[in-house]
């Protein structure tokens, strides 16, 4: 009889779990700052792609600062830049992802080779990952092993340079760390010396981050390259400089940009602009920029060109909050979802496919300080993934 009663069990758990899968969940990722202080610090919330509607499932807890996170591939784990704005320290964070109830198992953390780690990307082998060292004015490359843990570090590159913002440009801030479409080169957007670094990236080598000679993209002087991202189409790449409040397209190809247009994202004229975060669509045709100013606090939006990537401006949609220092569209594209990071709420957009334009929805919610979100579908969506920057 126990025999035959735990075969039931076993039927019934693996049914459990098939239903589960088969009905399959979306989740959002939540990095955030803590003040400084271990605390709850990645948040965790079941996403309704059809209402918009966010439900809290859980956090991962006695984090400091887990203010940039990012997902592997395939959706197994999750990784978070800690320690951010802390003296003399900074890490790098692994976490397993239990992908039936979202719940986050922590696996190891290293040190981030610099201080005040804010980005962090996974190539598509999920076995390799960079962060950037915002303050430290460098990147690392770390290894992971085959259950999703952290190698200690493989490479640590610092950069030199200045440029003619005196309080922000003293030195080299790298703020993102973006892999091309196939993973053969990494983009660098460095706020510091407006400069885009581009390096090859060789995974049979041992330090798999190759400087190459000619291989940067001069900024505008005072302009901050700060995030960077590719169309999915892999032939365009945009550019938001934080300073300038310009976005930069380029047309791409083997690891070389070459500038087609630059166009204003905020809707007033500032002496130094605070621009943030830049996703486009799943479908290629809209892109979106953060913009955090006062009188700003808004989304610009803008159609993008199939044929030659050149950016037509839309409209501006405000974030209805304070300091939108990043925002995610869920993988079906009907929802933008966006972190207003100094009046603690996160604010669900439905997204207008044809004309890109934004609708903001009746899902609100409160948390503290968020910097980060990441986007996931699970069980029959699996294979969708929203934000990767």
């Amino acid at each position: 009889m126990k025999r035959i009663a735990a075969f039931c069990f076993f039927l019934l758990s693996i049914g459990t779990i098939a239903q589960a899968q088969q009905k399959g969940k979306t989740y959002l990722f939540v990095g955030s700052y803590t003040g400084g202080k271990p605390d709850r610090g990645i948040h965790v919330f079941s996403f309704n792609s059809k209402s918009g509607a966010l439900k809290e499932e859980g956090a991962a807890y006695e984090l400091t600062n887990p203010s940039y996170i990012t997902l592997s591939p395939d959706g197994q784990y999750l990784y978070a830049c800690a320690d951010t704005k802390m003296p003399d320290t900074g890490s790098v964070m692994a976490f397993k992802i239990d992908s039936l109830n979202g719940s986050l198992k922590f696996l190891n953390r290293q040190s981030s080779g610099g201080d005040n780690p804010v980005y962090l990307s996974v190539d598509h082998s999920g076995r390799y990952i960079i962060n950037a060292n915002y303050s430290g004015g460098s990147v690392s490359v770390f290894k992971t092993n085959t259950d999703g843990s952290l190698q200690p570090r493989l490479q640590n590159i610092f950069f030199p340079g200045s440029s003619i913002v005196p309080d922000r440009q003293e030195k080299s801030h790298i703020h993102a760390a973006v892999y091309s479409p196939q993973c053969d080169f990494v983009f660098l957007p460095d706020l510091g010396t407006d400069k885009i670094w581009i390096f090859g990236f060789d995974t049979t080598q041992a330090q798999p981050l190759e400087r190459l000679k000619d291989y940067q993209e001069l900024a505008i002087p005072g302009s901050g390259p700060r995030h960077f991202t590719f169309h999915p189409g892999g032939q365009f790449a945009y550019c938001i400089e934080e300073l300038s409040g310009m976005v930069s397209s380029y047309t791409y190809h083997n690891g070389m940009l070459d500038s087609i247009q630059r166009i204003y994202a905020n809707s007033n004229s500032h002496e130094l602009c605070r621009s943030a975060d830049i996703h486009i669509s799943p479908d290629g045709r809209f892109l979106y920029v953060s913009n955090r100013d006062d009188g700003e606090n808004n989304i610009a939006i803008f159609s993008i060109d199939q044929a030659k990537g050149m950016l037509t401006f839309v409209g501006h949609q405000s974030t209805y909050g304070d300091h939108p220092r990043n925002f995610t569209i869920d993988p079906t594209g009907r929802f933008l979802l966006v972190a207003n990071m100094a009046s603690n709420t996160i604010v669900v957009f439905r997204r207008d496919m044809k004309t890109g334009l934004l609708k903001k929805t009746k899902t609100e919610i409160r948390v503290p300080s968020p910097s980060c979100l990441q986007i996931r579908s699970y069980g029959k969506e699996q294979g969708a993934v929203g934000s990767e920057e």
